[in-house]
């Protein structure tokens, strides 16, 4: 009878020991599933003040790892963005790949105020940085060009509401990520407007 005991106790003690180190190595192995401080935040919202960006200025942000450039446009940039001749150079002048932009900015501007435009500074053919090429018609980029952005790996071509131009390596227009204004100056990148 002493031996049942004795073998009882011993089992249950064994048990208890077991399942306190597999807890115990457990917890580290969970956590380490989990995302790192410094991952979440570089997934995180940003903000920025569009007070301090002067009319046909950009900034660029990064968020996500990505470059987010953030344009101040002039009602002269406007006003070149919706001539015709302009538009039958576009692949998709009306924005109708729904991929591409948050439903609040499927508008002729890809933006929800059209005075600031915002949007992920990757190209859509292999993923480089396009330039900022705000300049009417210049040399090197030819007389129907309005102002926009030039993607110097292989020349895809984006307005500046981030419509890609027909015949150029870039199937679809520049990405808009999600964003919202917080107040009249102050938007958050990577918050849906649509949410709030």
């Amino acid at each position: 009878m002493t031996n049942t005991t004795r073998r009882r106790v011993l089992v249950s003690a064994t048990t208890i020991v077991a399942t306190v180190g597999a807890a115990a190595v457990s917890v580290p192995f969970i956590k380490s599933w989990l995302p790192s401080e410094k991952a979440k935040v570089a997934g995180a919202p940003i903000k920025f003040d569009l007070s301090k960006l002067e009319p046909g200025r950009q900034v660029t942000l990064e968020w996500r790892s990505q470059p987010i450039f953030v344009l101040r446009r002039t009602p002269d940039i406007l006003q070149r963005l919706n001539q015709e001749p302009h538009l039958q150079l576009l692949r998709d002048p009306n924005s109708e790949v729904e991929t591409q932009q948050p439903v609040y900015a499927k508008n002729a501007v890809r933006s929800i105020r059209e005075e600031y435009f915002i949007v992920i500074g990757i190209c859509t053919h292999l993923g480089c940085i396009p330039t900022f090429r705000p300049d009417v018609a210049p040399d090197d980029l030819g007389p129907e060009w309005i102002g926009g952005y030039f993607c110097p790996c292989h020349a895809s071509r984006y307005d500046l509401a981030g419509r890609v131009f027909k015949g150029v390596p870039a199937p679809t227009n520049l990405v808009v990520p999600p964003y919202r204004y917080l107040s009249d100056s102050l938007i958050e990148i990577g918050v849906d407007q649509a949410k709030t």
